[in-house]
C-alpha cells in the first residue's frame, strides 16, 4: 500500500521505519531535509511537498502543534492536492477545537480524517510498541488499523468523533505531568531529610507505584537524565495548556493543571527549555535550594 508520512521527528521516523518494515511503499516529507535523506536511504521515497505525501492511499502526520499542522497540511494546499478517497491519520497531540475543525474540513473536501494520538516515547515508537488512541469514521478506522498495528502494541478505540481520542490523550498527558511534578516534590522532601531520591523511588516503584510510567520517569529524575530530550518541556507546557482549554470549554476546572502550567513556565525560565519534560521535577529541588542529581 502507498503511504504518505508527514513529520519525521523522533516519533514520526519510528513510525515510518515500522511501516517500511511492513513492506509498504512509504513516501516521506519533512521540513528538515536530513531526516528525509535518512529515510530515503532506508527505502522510503521522497515527497517534494506536503501535497506530494497526500498523493497516497493513507497519510500519517506527526507534527508538533496545531499551528504547524495548519501551515503544513492546510495552508500549503496539501488537502486540496490529496488523492480522492485518502484517509488522513493525525498522530499528533492537538487541541480539541482543532481536531473538530480538521474533521469538518476533511469532510468538506470528501476526505476521511482519523485522530490517532500516541502514548509512548521515541524508543517505544522505534520498537513498534506504541499505544494508539483512535477515533473517527468507522470505515476509515477499520482501513487504517492494520497499518497502525505495525507500530502499535495496542489500538484503543474511542468511537466515531475524532476529537474524543484527543481528549483522552490530553487527559493522559495531564496525568503524566502531575506524576512528574509529584515525583519531584516527594523526592525533594526525602532529600531534605537525608534520604536519596533514588531510594524513595525504588520503594515506590517496587510497591504501590509499580507502573511503567513511574519506573521510567523516576529513573530519569533520580539520575537527572534530562538530555537528550524524548519530549521537551515546552511541549509539556503546550499539552497542559490544551487540557486547560478543553476543561474550560466544558466548564470543567482543572486546578492542578493550573499549578502545572506555572511549574512548566518556571522550569523554562530557569533555562531547562531544551530538556526532557521530566526536568519539571527539578523545580521542586530548586524551590528548596537543593540540586537534583
Amino acid at each position: 500500500m502507498q503511504i504518505g508520512i508527514i513529520g519525521l521527528g523522533a516519533m514520526g521516523a519510528g513510525v515510518a521505519r515500522n511501516l517500511l518494515k511492513g513492506g509498504h511503499d512509504v513516501v516521506v516529507w519533512n521540513r528538515s531535509p536530513q531526516a528525509v535523506e535518512t529515510l530515503v536511504a532506508e527505502g522510503a521515497r521522497r515527497a517534494d511537498t506536503p501535497g506530494g505525501a497526500f498523493d497516497a492511499e493513507i497519510v500519517f502526520s506527526m507534527l508538533a502543534q496545531d499551528e504547524t499542522i495548519e501551515e503544513v497540511v492546510v495552508a500549503s494546499g496539501a488537502l486540496d492536492a490529496a488523492r480522492k478517497g485518502v484517509v488522513h491519520v493525525n498522530l499528533s497531540t492537538v487541541s480539541v477545537a482543532f481536531a473538530d475543525r480538521m474533521e469538518a474540513l476533511h469532510a468538506e473536501k470528501g476526505l476521511a480524517y482519523v485522530a490517532a494520538p500516541v502514548l509512548g516515547r521515541p524508543d517505544v515508537a522505534a520498537a513498534g510498541q506504541l499505544n494508539v488512541l483512535c477515533a473517527g469514521d468507522p470505515a476509515a478506522v477499520a482501513k487504517v488499523t492494520p497499518l497502525i498495528e505495525l507500530f502499535a502494541k495496542q489500538v484503543w478505540p474511542f468511537g466515531d468523533k475524532a476529537s474524543r481520542a484527543n481528549v483522552v490523550k490530553l487527559a493522559v498527558n495531564f496525568s503524566l505531568a502531575s506524576m512528574i511534578e509529584t515525583l519531584g516534590e516527594a523526592g525533594a522532601l526525602a532529600d531534605a531529610y537525608g534520604v536519596e531520591p533514588a531510594a524513595l523511588y525504588e520503594v515506590m516503584t517496587g510497591t504501590l507505584f509499580a507502573a511503567p510510567a513511574y519506573k521510567t520517569y523516576s529513573a530519569l529524575i533520580a539520575d537527572a537524565r534530562f538530555e537528550p530530550a524524548g519530549f521537551k518541556l515546552p511541549l509539556g507546557l503546550k499539552d497542559v495548556r490544551l487540557a486547560l482549554a478543553a476543561g474550560e470549554a466544558q466548564s470543567t476546572p482543572l486546578p492542578i493543571a493550573s499549578v502545572l502550567r506555572d511549574a512548566f513556565i518556571e522550569a523554562i525560565a530557569a533555562g531547562d527549555g531544551a530538556k526532557d519534560w521530566s526536568a519539571l521535577a527539578a523545580g521542586a529541588f530548586r524551590r528548596s535550594a537543593r540540586k537534583l542529581g
